[in-house]
């Protein structure tokens, strides 16, 4: 036995065929069952897709590397629950390509910022973080108040996701499947062949940057960082959680 170890791992090719089979093993018990439980992902009410307008300001938050100082995950500990709020669920992510989970906190966690602050905040925050925060070390992004959102592309986006399995809607039966399952109002936004002008309809209302006359890059981040943590009523899961921290 001991000669056939030793054989082994004198053998380069066949200890990493080994290796492979080893790890391929251990991953398959890991990974098939979560494919047959259904309470993988929890069915969480109010997750929704992006809307055109939010999903560019997330493709700006990734390009600008915001991940690498913020995660998007509360995990389920007291000291975080207690300054960033309720734990992040799998179904908050369901839609998310890649995921914003994170594993660095430079700064704070961002699942549950929106609302948090106004729109003005966080145009101010994302020009020159330290007049507002004198101790950060977040660098400035003045550019995006003067960069024009290009959302030229914006269908071909919402169809990329679509082949993945977010249910964007391209045609009258898939935009009928997303009023059932989200509402009108949601499934409106959803609706790609409106994409444009939901974006236009989106920036113009909500004036993220402060900015009535442009649409910029600013107007899709802050639309992005305002929505985070907000479609869920962790009303209906606070009692019962926090009772674990009494």
């Amino acid at each position: 036995m001991n000669f056939n170890h030793d054989k082994i791992e004198r053998n380069l090719g066949i200890l990493l065929i080994l290796t492979m089979l080893a790890i391929s093993a251990g991953g398959l018990v890991e990974i098939v069952p979560l494919f047959f439980i259904k309470e993988t992902v929890e069915k969480v009410e109010g997750v929704r897709p992006y809307s055109a307008l939010e999903l560019r300001g997330r493709d700006i938050y990734i390009r600008e590397g915001c991940y690498t100082c913020h995660s998007q995950m509360i995990r389920p500990f007291r000291d975080e629950a207690l300054r960033y709020g309720h734990y992040s669920l799998a179904a908050e992510s369901k839609y998310d390509h890649p995921f914003q989970w994170g594993s660095k906190r430079t700064g704070p966690d961002l699942a549950r910022v929106g609302g948090k602050y106004s729109n003005d905040w966080h145009t101010q925050h994302l020009t020159a973080p330290r007049s507002l925060v004198p101790q950060s070390v977040m660098p400035n992004y003045p550019w995006l108040a003067t960069t024009a959102l290009d959302y030229s592309d914006i269908e071909k986006r919402m169809m990329a996701l679509r082949t993945t399995g977010v249910p964007y809607s391209k045609t009258n039966a898939e935009y009928e499947r997303n009023v059932k399952e989200f509402g009108e109002t949601v499934a409106k936004s959803l609706h790609i062949p409106d994409a444009e002008k939901n974006l236009i309809a989106q920036a113009q209302l909500g004036n993220y940057d402060t900015n009535p006359d442009n649409i910029t890059e600013m107007d899709a981040l802050v639309a992005y960082l305002q929505m985070l943590g907000t479609l869920v009523d962790f009303k209906k899961y606070d009692d019962d959680y926090f009772v674990k921290f009494r």
